[in-house]
């Protein structure tokens, strides 16, 4: 018979007080399950997968296996990103968002170089679908200068954009 104190002490399902035994699928069936839904990057899956692990050096033996059989790319993760944000945001937003996810800093260099290339035409098309015409005077400079900044296009970029400021 066990008394309040042993009530106490052991977890429910568990007679012999021990650790209880996890429930659901594999750390790997669940690492894979999250990249065949979308790309992850290494520290983004790291930490989703942490709660999940025994031990810390069960996620990096995992994370380095899933690399190995190239079911996990940072590249192709930042590649990804890339593709998905360029059209509507700003190089610095996006190299911001790269480092976020612990990317490397060649990576982020390199696709910081291309996405420049591209700044101007994209801030063009994002400002042409929002505004379409030029501003009339300072206040509406202004208005359209801090959208497209706030999308992380450079101020250089947006100053080819909609030239001087309007006479007043």
């Amino acid at each position: 018979m066990r008394s309040d104190d042993d009530f106490e002490t052991l977890s429910p399902g568990d007679p012999e007080g021990g650790k209880p035994k996890k429930k659901g699928p594999s750390l790997k069936a669940r690492a894979i399950a999250m990249l065949s839904r979308r790309e992850n990057s290494r520290l983004e899956l790291q930490r989703k997968l942490a709660p999940h692990a025994d031990s810390a050096e069960e996620l990096d033996g995992l994370l380095n296996d899933l690399e190995r059989e190239n079911w996990l790319s940072n590249q192709r993760f930042a590649q990804n990103l890339v593709h998905r944000r360029a059209h509507t945001k700003g190089a610095s937003l996006i190299v911001q968002e790269l480092r976020q996810h612990g990317l490397a800093d060649e990576t982020i260099s390199e696709l910081q170089q291309q996405l420049r290339h591209t700044e101007v035409d994209r801030a063009r098309t994002v400002w042409e679908k929002k505004f379409g015409h030029a501003p009339e005077d300072a206040k509406a400079y202004a208005r359209q200068f801090r959208f497209l900044a706030s999308r992380g296009f450079s101020p250089e970029c947006l100053r080819r954009i909609l030239g001087d400021l309007p006479d007043q």
